[in-house]
């Protein structure tokens, strides 16, 4: 027994030099408990408020200017932008400038006396049923009067809630298209991570080093096939989402097409520069899975970006999958073109440049 025992803690005692050895799976070791707290616990909040507003005011009153003025002081909006149409405010919200509208006609001050219909109109982006319910916030406004600064008499609802894009309010609507950028982001980081290290682990690698190939060939040549699979998954899941769970395509697809080709090249150089920093296939996975777990819980997918603080926000847009989440729900659910949703397409081909760059930086075609 004792033998045994003294064998077992010899074995125990290789592991923990081998784990002192490999600083990454060391790091990772206190790193992922310390950032899943720190997203879990600073960063994700269901409380949404501070939700992007903005107005048109067609009364031009002061009851109307006072109106827009308490929905702001509730803290459930920020009005970002004023408008003088309708149908500008519905652009804004179809180009995901604004999650909120608000919409005060002509005759507010007659629908205010009469007092048999609501004198206003919300206009709410329903693609996220938690802004849709973050909204409803502000339907408990009163209509005041400019004279005594108090509630009028008998007042009707301020606002007649109207929720576009998703009126039924079904998760799936807002959960499939945001599912096209998390599996990508999975499999195509994953994919390219490994890539190179395969080729160093087979003893491939040095096939390469005698070649004419350079590095900046061999980066495009790895994700070329790559780029082909990834449209592949997308096309997969459009017909999946659209037959079973009945999501609306509201979009051009060549639009969807094109946004998805950029996001997939965006998260191939991520995968490159993974897989110049690892050593071994065990440590590319490592390294994919602690690059996914911010992505998919600050992209907004999982939870409301506008409940988030400021700086968790800023952090959240370096990462694609962020821009990508707001680019296909744009195109799928509300009819937005590739013009509307270009504010989030660049950030993607700056991402693609910087991770290739540095992958092509750290890369040496050599064995040592």
């Amino acid at each position: 027994m004792r033998k045994t025992l003294g064998r077992v803690l010899a074995i125990a005692r290789k592991e923990v030099r081998q784990l002192l050895r490999d600083r990454l799976t060391f790091g990772m070791v206190f790193g992922i408990p310390v950032m899943q707290l720190l997203l879990f616990g600073y960063a994700i909040n269901q409380d949404v408020r501070h939700l992007r507003a903005a107005v048109t005011d067609q009364a031009g009153t002061q009851s109307a200017r006072i109106l827009a003025a308490d929905a702001e002081a509730s803290q459930v909006v920020d009005i970002v932008a004023r408008v003088d149409t309708g149908a500008e405010l519905e652009s804004l919200l179809r180009r995901g400038r604004v999650a909120v509208g608000i919409l005060i006609p002509p005759d507010f001050e007659e629908r205010a006396a009469r007092g048999d219909r609501p004198a206003a109109q919300l206009l709410v982006d329903g693609s996220d049923p938690i802004l849709v319910q973050a909204a409803r916030g502000l339907l408990d406004l009163p209509l005041r009067d400019p004279q005594r600064a108090a509630p009028r008499a008998e007042s009707p609802r301020a606002f007649e809630f109207r929720p576009f894009y998703n009126p039924e309010r079904r998760s799936a609507v807002q959960i499939v298209p945001g599912l096209i950028g998390v599996i990508l982001t999975m499999t195509m980081t994953l994919f390219t991570a490994v890539a190179i290290v395969r080729e160093r682990e087979r003893g491939n690698l040095e096939l390469l080093i005698t070649t004419p190939v350079r590095t900046p060939e061999l980066m495009v040549g790895k994700i070329l096939p790559y780029m082909a699979i990834g449209l592949i998954q997308v096309t997969l899941i459009l017909i999946v989402g659209s037959f079973l769970f009945r999501v609306p395509i509201r979009g051009a697809i060549v639009d969807i097409y094109a946004a998805g080709l950029v996001f997939v090249i965006a998260t191939l150089g991520l995968g490159l520069f993974i897989s110049t920093l690892a050593q071994t296939q065990f440590q590319a996975f490592q390294l994919t899975f602690f690059s996914f777990l911010p992505q998919i819980l600050l992209s907004g997918f999982m939870f409301p970006f506008d409940g988030m603080p400021r700086p968790a926000q800023l952090f959240a847009e370096i990462f694609p999958l962020t821009h990508f989440v707001r680019i296909i729900r744009g195109i799928l659910l509300r009819g937005a073109t590739l013009t509307d949703v270009f504010p989030q397409i660049w950030p993607l081909f700056a991402f693609f440049t910087a991770s290739m760059a540095l992958s092509v930086a750290r890369f040496r075609k050599r064995l040592d």
